[in-house]
């Protein structure tokens, strides 16, 4: 447990942190810039992250409690703010954290902060709430179903309803829970150089455990911490690569075989790209494209690493792709994992629920019909197309792809093979979804299209 000091010291970089985000940051980028800026302990820097991706999930909901609590929350300085939802964060979702303790560092970074009178406010508030928090949760929600889920798993309201639509109120609750919980960390095992239980046996004896994914060949979920990912056993030696086991799925749709020719449409950082040449057994040909060549240098990193040959980077935008590129029909597999507004990786990306809204939506479906309109002229006659997403959103998912069908009727979807690991997650059009709450995974669309 982090002491009184060390844990100040964790606040007041995870304050830091939340200041950059308020001006516009990414979570991640702000938080590593203040953890590298820090000097921080293994331990407090874990108490700093967890306090920053924790605040910027329950956003709605600290300030629902602060404008509850504070008489004139209109005018509450934005810094005071930060620090109010630091501290309510703590009382409320950490127990290892006591609640005085909390309530002393944030006046203390108050104070530090030179925020003058303002120190006495924000103890005056936690105390409130603190004595109003011994008669049960002091949260008033709204009593409309879309507005209380929202208030109380700190969700936009139109996620909230578009997920009410999609699978009912009680699984959209449980939906909302499960993103507000940190994200596991899963491995992708390199079965052409190690083997599941040899590396699960290497973590061990590293001091982090694991467990296989059901259902998910290669997978390993971490369950303890790992510290510094490049240090694990394995890692150099290309034994595994970071990939969550939902993601995995995607290779094992689109299913190459070895010395077919295969192309990935927006390959970086090369996760799925690794995943199919693994699959073929390094045997064929894989174009690996996109259009940010910084990103694409890491496909050849994790290529290089994992011992793989058959990849060829290409730095190209398959929007308008060179006219040269000659092409058409070449491909006996092709996949489109397409730009999405990443609606299922939101415990990954916590700022993401604050950063999209339903006019972003309109311009992604645009650009994953242009996307898959390119893709599908690049699949030979009785090829295979996956278009894929990490996305829950039904105007991204089924929506593109059933427009795609009405309009190409030499395409159509199939069900995954009886013994794909996708084939349990398959509807009756053969049309895959994951579902976070449900399966415990990212949430994934997928979709294995074949021209006639």
């Amino acid at each position: 447990m982090p002491t009184r000091t060390s844990a100040r010291n964790a606040r007041s970089v995870a304050l830091s942190a939340l200041e950059a985000i308020d001006e516009g940051a990414y979570t991640a980028i702000a938080l590593e810039r203040a953890l590298h800026e820090s000097g921080l302990p293994v331990v407090e820097r874990a108490l700093a992250t967890e306090i920053v991706y924790g605040v910027t999930r329950r956003r709605l909901t600290l300030d629902r409690l602060i404008d509850q609590f504070a008489l004139k929350p209109a005018r509450l300085h934005p810094l005071a703010r930060n620090i109010l939802r630091l501290a309510l964060y703590q009382i409320r979702n950490l127990d290892h954290v006591p609640p005085s303790a909390a309530v002393n560092t944030a006046v203390g970074l108050a104070r530090q902060k030179r925020l003058g009178k303002l120190a006495d406010f924000v103890n005056g508030l936690l105390r409130t709430y603190l004595r109003a928090a011994e008669r049960g949760d002091p949260l008033e929600l709204p009593t409309g179903p879309v507005e209380r889920l929202s208030v109380q798993h700190s969700f936009p309201p139109w996620l909230v309803e578009l997920w009410r639509i999609e699978v009912g109120e009680d699984e959209a609750a449980r939906l909302c829970e499960w993103f507000n919980h940190p994200a596991h960390l899963d491995l992708r095992i390199n079965l052409r150089s190690a083997s599941t239980e040899a590396v699960r046996q290497a973590l061990a004896d590293h001091g982090v455990e694991s467990r296989t994914v059901e259902g998910i060949p290669q997978s390993l979920r971490l369950t303890s911490p790992p510290g510094a990912i490049e240090r694990l056993p394995g890692f150099e030696a290309g034994h595994w690569v970071i990939q969550e086991a939902g993601a995995q799925l995607v290779g094992w749709l689109v299913d190459p075989r070895p010395g077919e020719r295969v192309i990935d449409c927006c390959a970086a950082p090369g996760g799925k790209t690794t995943h199919l040449a693994e699959l073929m057994d390094d045997r064929g040909s894989i174009l690996a494209f996109d259009r940010n060549g910084g990103r694409l240098e890491r496909v050849g990193e994790n290529q290089r690493r994992l011992g793989l040959t058959c990849i060829e980077s290409r730095n190209v935008d398959v929007t308008s792709p060179p006219a040269d590129l000659g092409l058409a029909g070449w491909a006996d597999r092709v996949l489109l994992d397409a730009p999405c507004s990443g609606l299922g990786t939101l415990h990954r990306h916590p700022d993401g629920r604050w950063r999209k809204s339903p006019a972003d939506i309109p311009g992604l479906v645009g650009l994953q019909q242009q996307l898959l309109e390119q893709a599908s002229a690049w699949v030979r006659p009785g090829g295979v197309l996956v278009y894929a997403t990490c996305t829950l959103h039904p105007d991204e998912n089924e929506g593109v792809v059933n427009r795609f069908l009405t309009t190409h009727p030499g395409w159509q979807s199939e069900f995954p093979s009886l013994d794909s690991p996708a084939a349990p997650f398959s509807d009756a059009r053969g049309y895959v979804r994951l579902w976070p709450h449900r399966h415990d995974l990212d949430g994934f669309f997928m979709v294995r299209l074949r021209q006639v």
